[in-house]
């Protein structure tokens, strides 16, 4: 190996790994010209002697860096991603027992009927049943039952309506647009992870 080699280093902001014996190669890309070292890099463990259990950890390059220099003392190294960086450790996938059904179920119950609370406050709060009952008496010249053509399509263009926003019909999800939600979700995961670096910086 020659003084001249470089190796380029990319980690992203957020890595996940299910075991607590984590290569380099795991968790970056890694390129360099001479492939007997990339491939000697790629199988240094990363030190995880504060990993206890799963759960987010902090990390900064400064911790990467000794343990490539400890074997190529003379390797110039380029990092191209994040200075700081959270190790996600989590839980190696078991199938579903009865209690996770249980609380899947649980969870969907909540949110069907919460949501429906929320649509049916929401409809009391500006009036909707009186509004349309005026609309039908202006249209028809008759008293509305409560039960016509305006709350039945109101009540379907509202699930349905919610069924397009979300791209619940997308027929190729990969290639689709993120949903509002899934925007939302990873606004939320950006939020975390710059507040956990930041709080290991001041800390």
């Amino acid at each position: 190996m020659s003084t001249s080699d470089t190796l380029y280093l990319k980690i992203g902001k957020n890595v996940k790994v299910t075991s607590d014996r984590v290569r380099l190669g795991e968790i970056a890309q890694i390129c360099c010209a001479e492939k007997t070292v990339e491939s000697k890099v790629k199988t240094l463990r990363l030190p995880m002697d504060w990993v206890r259990r799963p759960g987010r950890y902090v990390y900064s390059i400064l911790d990467v860096l000794p343990v490539i220099w400890q074997e190529y003392p003379k390797l110039e190294i380029n990092n191209l991603g994040e200075t700081d960086f959270i190790l996600t450790l989590e839980k190696s996938q078991a199938r579903a027992d009865v209690w996770t059904w249980i609380k899947t179920a649980l969870l969907c119950f909540l949110s069907f009927f919460g949501a429906a609370f929320t649509i049916m406050a929401f409809n009391t709060d500006v009036g909707i049943t009186e509004l349309f009952g005026r609309l039908y008496e202006m249209v028809t010249g008759r008293t509305s039952s409560g039960f016509t053509l305006l709350e039945i399509s109101y009540s379907v263009g509202v699930g349905l309506g919610i069924l397009i926003f979300f791209h619940h019909f997308a027929r190729k999800k990969s290639k689709s647009d993120p949903t509002p939600l899934q925007v939302q979700m990873r606004v939320y995961e950006e939020d975390v992870e710059k507040t956990l670096i930041e709080s290991k910086k001041s800390g």
